[in-house]
């Protein structure tokens, strides 16, 4: 006899959760064994683990104490470079009015650091003249001489009004001199703190070549998007950038500029605290307001330098104060009191499973194992690829989906129970409960997700990883719905002791208000007529009509009963002559 088809589709759809929780486990090995860079247990937050404490102060040019709205716009763009997903739990805030303290789950590696310490505004000043690094030059004699302190007596101003920033006017004798003695090594003054309006003196980060740039033309408050991909023409790895319209407006007047220019001045360099990132050369004339940075990049630097740019428009500079490890400042007490709370409740809802769906119950039981499986797994891989870290918030959002989790459940076994009710088969009854339940959950789902997207969104960034945890289990739930607990109640529906409904399976007819009439087979408890309701209620009104009748009503109508042709005896009537 051919398998029925729900229960291929049940093997099915069992076969296919397996394949996806071997392939969840399969990369986890891959980022433990091979990458080295994942783990078996998740990553914990700043509440949880400790972490590292890195202190920033603000220094403006003028000297001034910065406004509340620089220090604000200094907080978020740090969260950014730290933390871009906002669930890797970082702590930024302000201390003190010049302060930014950001706190760090673990220990900061040392690309985190440069992208907290490179907090400078982004500007984009165009390249006047480069250089090789060295500070020193071959004499007449033939030895090798430092260049000298610039003299001061050296014209400083240009000699004619430069019109533009890629003017060669603004390189004057003072400056040259300058730049051939300038040590990109021990530079005298923070290039960071230069004036925007005046030309700039400095190197590569990694101290390669030396620069002589033009004043700021933009800065990264203009750049609205940053990202990195392969080139499909090449092959090659580029940075993509987007500008505002103000921002397109200028950069495609500099475009205009700069193409067609002799090498350096075709250059336009994007400087991060005083540094240059890149100074590409201007390939085309671009209006269109994203333009693309091409060169000898990998991945990782491409990426690296989309995220400076992309979060580079501090409107500060800072200067790191001090840089400590911290404790955690909950715990693991309070991490095991949230596990306990979390076992209480899968306890709390098993035993309510089973005293109330009886046999049903260990379906519950089991679905949520598998999801705590599935949870698990996955936390450990987003903990690899995008820095998620589990605080108590995270754990409290794993707590209430317990409850959301079990909700599915009630919804789908009593929505079985009501087709029983209604006489249908268990085999029956479990596919069109399920015709009838998963609408109902699909839509509780749906505005559970929408929920957590919108807390996501709004919330501020110690609440985004109890939003982050709620939105994943949600996904979760519907999955393990689907791919197991329907498919196991398909299953289970054609076993003995489920599809002949015994008492202890929690799918007894009896017990639900159907008759059961054998194997498979029910009766619909009888049900009364209206006219048989009506002749009881002339029946009742009858009787009540004859216990209201005198004696003398009651012996006429026994008179009127006897059958004497219309004549009775003497005896009959009372006595004798």
């Amino acid at each position: 006899m051919a398998t029925s088809t729900p229960v291929r589709h049940a093997w099915r759809a069992l076969t296919g959760l397996l394949i996806i929780t071997a392939v969840l486990f399969g990369i986890n090995a891959l980022g433990v064994y091979v990458f080295k860079a994942s783990s078996w247990s998740p990553e914990l937050a700043l509440d949880l683990q400790g972490g590292t404490q890195i202190i920033l102060e603000a220094q403006t040019a003028e000297g001034a104490a910065p406004t509340t709205e620089q220090m604000d716009q200094a907080v978020t763009i740090i969260r950014q470079r730290v933390d871009a997903s906002g669930v890797g739990e970082a702590d930024v805030t302000t201390e003190g009015g010049t302060n930014i303290v950001v706190q760090i789950p673990g220990q900061a590696d040392e690309q985190t650091r440069q992208r907290i310490e490179a907090s400078a505004q982004l500007q984009l000043r165009a390249v006047l003249y480069t250089g090789e690094p060295a500070t020193t030059y071959v004499g007449d004699d033939g030895n090798e001489t430092p260049y000298p302190t610039p003299d001061p007596t050296l014209q400083a101003t240009p000699t004619a009004e430069p019109t533009n920033g890629s003017d060669p006017a603004w390189i004057t004798p003072a400056l040259y001199a300058e730049f051939l003695a300038y040590d990109c090594d021990n530079p005298e003054n923070d290039p960071a703190n230069a004036p925007k309006d005046e030309p700039l003196i400095t190197c590569e980060a990694d101290g390669s070549v030396k620069y002589i740039l033009g004043p700021v033309e933009l800065d990264g408050t203009s750049i609205t998007d940053a990202n990195f991909g392969v080139q499909q023409n090449n092959g090659q790895w580029a940075v993509n950038l987007k500008f505002d319209d103000a921002g397109t407006k200028t950069f495609g007047e500099i475009s205009q500029r700069l193409f067609g220019a002799q090498a350096p001045l075709n250059q336009f360099a994007f400087v991060l605290d005083g540094y240059v990132l890149s100074a590409p050369s201007m390939n085309a004339v671009i209006l269109g307001g994203d333009p693309s940075i091409t060169g000898s990049f990998t991945q990782e630097t491409a990426k690296t330098l989309a995220d400076q740019l992309k979060y580079g428009a501090l409107p500060l500079s800072f200067e790191v104060v001090s840089s400590d490890t911290i404790s955690a400042t909950l715990g693991s007490q309070q991490l095991q009191i949230g596990l306990i709370a979390g076992l209480i409740g899968l306890a709390l809802v098993a035993i309510y499973s089973l005293i109330v769906y009886r046999a049903l119950g260990l379906v519950i039981i089991a679905s949520l194992a598998v999801m705590g499986v599935l949870t698990y797994i996955t936390i450990c891989i987003l903990a690899w690829r995008m820095g998620f870290r589990l605080s108590l918030a995270g754990v409290a959002g794993l707590i209430v989906a317990i409850g959301f989790t079990a909700d599915s459940f009630i919804v789908y076994f009593e929505r079985i129970r009501d087709e029983l009710r209604d006489g249908k088969s268990i085999t029956g009854a479990v596919e069109d409960g399920w015709g009838r339940a998963k609408r109902t959950i699909y839509i509780s789902k749906s505005i559970n997700i929408v929920a957590a997207v919108v807390l996501y969104i709004l919330a501020d960034a110690t609440v985004k990883g109890f939003a982050f945890t709620l939105g994943l289990t949600t996904v979760i739930d519907v999955l393990i719905f689907i791919l197991f607990t329907h498919p196991v109640m398909q299953l289970l529906a054609r076993t003995k002791f489920f599809g002949s409904g015994h008492p202890l399976s929690g799918m007894d007819p009896n017990a639900l208000g159907a008759v059961y009439r054998g194997r498979a087979q029910f009766r619909a408890p009888v049900v009364q007529t209206a006219k048989t309701a009506a002749e009881r209620r002339a029946s009742r009104s009858r009787g009540e009509a004859e216990r209201r009748q005198t004696i003398a009503e009651r012996k006429q109508a026994e008179l009127a009963k006897v059958p004497d042709n219309g004549k009775r005896s003497d005896t009959d009537k009372g006595g004798e002559l």
